[in-house]
């Protein structure tokens, strides 16, 4: 019961707010990829985004504003690996963008 009253309301309904705006948006991208019938579909894209959303509020909630900034700086390098491995080469063309 003591730990349902210690449960900052703000901080709560932010981090619900960022997780499902990820959720969302990560959902369109991966819908439109999708329908196009490319890798990284619905599914992959939606884990990413709600992924990098957690990372990044935990890094905000526990290190403030810098330690935000840099698990940002590491999301985005992340996301950019998985980005090239998305690009398939096959005898010569270029697959998956």
């Amino acid at each position: 019961m003591q730990a349902i009253e210690n449960i900052n309301l703000v901080s709560l309904l932010d981090t619900l707010l960022s997780l499902v705006t990820a959720f969302v948006l990560g959902g369109l991208i991966g819908y439109e990829r999708q329908y196009r019938q490319r890798t990284a579909g619905l599914r992959t894209n939606v884990l990413v985004a709600v992924g990098a959303a957690i990372f990044v509020d935990m890094a905000n909630h526990l290190g403030g504003h810098e330690g935000a900034e840099h698990v940002v700086a590491y999301v985005v390098s992340g996301i950019g690996f998985l980005g090239a491995g998305v690009i398939m080469r096959e005898e010569g063309n270029v697959r998956g963008l």
